[in-house]
């Protein structure tokens, strides 16, 4: 039921209509989308950062394929968090391109517009509206007008309650709709917040350490939900957890130093010598 819940859900999310060269000048990239026509949903290339002399991100190349889940793994000082902060228009590089698909360019873009174009971002520690129920924070996130005239005066349609409901069925909250996001578990929360970013429709999704703090048992449900979202949006997922990389991973970048150490499937990985040596060895 759930990935039949998925299967209409992205049936109605919006179809990206390729741009031309220069469009993005004129055009809205909340109406348009990424043209990943060639199959890469992200190009981050030759990206640098430096803070105080210190490179947070030194060259950096790396393409993420549409419909990916990408795991990037690496020790503290990577530049794991650098890397998100760029694609999410946070922080601008000193030299290098990101691109949204083909023709989107990151950093012309302010952080909201990046938002608008189809990039959703979840940090680790959730951020809910505690004292609002689970339906009204996806209410909150729903695509669209956030304008509190609009929340306090229209009715939703019929649309936006169906689509509300396929993402509860789809984080698995649907028992839960009526209740306060303060009284949920920390698992729930990392659910729900999740919910609240396929709300707002993004074709790419950056998830920072999803199961910190969860229990087995939800760790192995965060596990289920982000490999079935897997196809129908991109991911690039930052964990330290080992173990719960392994049962999502597909392809595995691993960041050292602000550059791409090592790329490719979960064995190939953990076995790497240089990744032992600065990672999985420490």
């Amino acid at each position: 039921m759930i990935r039949a819940a998925l299967d209409r859900f992205s049936g109605r999310s919006r179809s990206a209509k390729p741009l031309r060269t220069g469009e993005l000048l004129t055009g809205n990239p909340l109406e348009t989308g990424p043209d990943a026509s060639r199959g890469v949903i992200l190009y981050l290339e030759d990206i640098t950062v430096s803070f105080d002399g210190f490179r947070a991100l030194d060259e950096l190349t790396l393409y993420v394929g549409v419909g990916e889940l990408r795991c990037v793994i690496g020790p503290n000082g990577a530049g794991k968090t650098t890397m998100m902060d760029v694609i999410t228009g946070k922080t601008r590089p000193d030299a290098g391109s990101a691109w949204f698909g083909q023709t989107i360019d990151l950093l012309a873009l302010t952080e909201p517009e990046i938002a608008q174009a189809g990039i959703g971002r979840k940090f680790q520690k959730p951020t809910v509206f505690e004292q609002h129920t689970v339906f009204e924070n996806l209410e909150l996130a729903l695509a669209g007008s956030k304008s509190v005239w609009r929340w306090l005066n229209a009715r939703l349609q019929p649309a936006e309650i169906e689509r509300i409901d396929e993402v509860l069925e789809i984080i698995q909250l649907t028992e839960r709709r009526y209740e306060r996001a303060g009284a949920l578990s920390h698992g729930q929360k990392q659910w729900l917040e999740i919910g609240m970013l396929l709300a707002q429709d993004p074709q790419l999704l950056l998830v920072d350490e999803p199961v910190a703090g969860m229990t087995p048992q939800e760790t192995e449900r965060t596990a289920e939900l982000l490999t079935m979202l897997a196809g129908h949006r991109s991911l690039i997922v930052v964990e330290h957890d080992m173990d719960f990389v392994r049962s999502i991973a597909r392809t595995v970048t691993v960041l050292h130093e602000g550059r791409v150490l090592a790329q490719g499937g979960i064995d190939e990985v953990q076995n790497d010598p240089k990744v032992i040596e600065v990672y999985l060895g420490v």
